[in-house]
């Protein structure tokens, strides 16, 4: 199982039923697909949609159709369309149960960097800064090194900052880590992983809880 596959299949575990869910662009739309079928979860687009289903079938593509990716999505039945400001006003009104994002660096502290970074041209924040502010509860999940091999989990992030100690699960290839008033915390293991390794990997400082496996 790749690493992409692991921390999808662990990041679907943190949604429950009945749950109001905002995915992130990126590797966190790809958990829609992975939702339980029997579960009643609205999925919602910053750009205007309550309601966002699988991704379409290639007869199904409607190019009017998409999230805040830019990707081509299915509507469910009874799903709402809106205008961003409808939108926001459910993020900043405290409205989204679960905000899933991606990440560029996340310290042992909770802060998450995933906006930008410096001299490389971006087309603005989106909506994160709203969604780690307004959203009941944050899970990241990225890759636990960059492509240099260099730990993303940091003690301090080095990007700039989308927010300061919002995140409450951190999801890597690697690890599952759980952010409490003790600080940051392994929880699991992923398979294949050991201690060792993810501590070698790891910048940050953290605690292993007694019940990791």
């Amino acid at each position: 199982m790749s690493g992409r596959e692991k921390i999808l299949n662990r990041a679907v575990k943190e949604i429950k039923d009945g749950m109001c869910v905002n995915l992130g662009i990126g590797m966190p739309t790809l958990i829609a697909d992975r939702i339980p079928e029997e579960f009643d979860v609205m999925l919602q687009s910053e750009n205007g949609l309550l309601g966002i289903g699988s991704y379409p079938k290639e007869s199904e593509v409607d190019a009017d159709l998409i999230n805040a990716g830019k990707e081509t999505v299915t509507a469910k039945r009874n799903a709402s369309y809106f205008d961003s400001a409808e939108s926001f006003s459910m993020i900043r009104g405290g409205h989204i149960d679960l905000a899933i994002l991606g990440g560029m660096e996340v310290s042992e502290t909770g802060d998450l960097a995933n906006w930008m970074i410096p001299g490389k041209m971006v087309k603005g924040m989106g909506g994160a800064m709203d969604l780690v502010q307004g959203a009941k509860r944050i899970v990241v999940i990225m890759d636990h090194r960059n492509k240099y091999g260099e730990s993303k989990v940091k003690k301090s992030c080095e990007l700039p900052l989308t927010g300061e100690g919002v995140v409450h699960v951190l999801i890597t290839d690697m690890a599952v880590f759980e952010f409490t008033e003790k600080g940051m915390e392994l929880v699991e293991l992923q398979e294949g992983v050991t201690l060792e390794e993810l501590k070698e990997a790891t910048a940050a400082s953290f605690i292993v809880r007694e019940s990791v496996k």
